[in-house]
């Protein structure tokens, strides 16, 4: 399911992430994106350069917490 981004369930179900480093691999030695992303309902993760990631590729997402 994919909602518009005017949709008035557009932001309810999106997770924005100011900075993360996105893995494509369980041994966390690939990165695919380090930086700012936004994860969609639907899995799919959303770089700044408006390229997606699908949720096949991507292994596991490290919240980084600044300290």
């Amino acid at each position: 399911m994919v909602f518009a981004s005017d949709s008035p369930f557009g932001g309810r179900f999106e997770q924005t992430i100011d900075d993360a480093v996105v893995h494509g691999d369980a041994d966390m030695e690939s990165a695919l994106h380090e930086g700012p992303i936004r994860v969609l309902v639907n899995g799919w993760v959303e770089v700044p350069s408006g390229r997606y990631l699908s949720p096949h590729a991507v292994r596991h997402v490290d919240v980084r917490v600044p300290e």
